[in-house]
């Protein structure tokens, strides 16, 4: 099973910002700092997800267990359902993407345990130009 630890920041709400995506499994680990451009911070969250889920699935893993300390997106994505109608468009395209696993999973993590994604997402901050 490939583990994906993800992570979205901005530098102002909204501002510039990042996505830190940490792929590990089958004895390598992979590791992703892309910049978004300007959005919010939960935005920038479900866009570091949905990046995640487009790498993986041109790199063929058919069983992923993604890591998240969004609340915010695990409860979306665990319910189906977007609070927000402003990210619903967003949820639907992330759910778009899960069903096209052979096995998905999502959980909540405190921060304290998402730190590597943490700091890939700030160095993502910094490419935006």
């Amino acid at each position: 099973m490939i583990e994906v630890y993800i992570d979205g920041a901005s530098a102002g709400n909204p501002g510039p910002s990042g996505a830190g995506i940490f792929i590990k499994g089958h004895g390598s680990a992979e590791k992703y700092s892309l910049p978004l451009g300007i959005m919010t911070n939960h935005e920038a969250e479900y866009h570091a997800f949905i990046k995640a889920l487009e790498i993986c699935l041109q790199k063929g893993y058919r069983t992923v267990s993604f890591r998240t300390d969004s609340e915010l997106v695990n409860n979306a994505v665990e319910k189906e359902f977007a609070k927000n109608k402003n990210y619903a468009p967003l949820l639907d395209r992330a759910l778009e993407l899960t069903r096209q696993f052979d096995l998905f999973f999502i959980k909540w993590i405190p921060g304290s345990e998402n730190k590597v994604a943490d700091e890939l997402s700030r160095i993502g901050i910094r490419k935006n130009e």
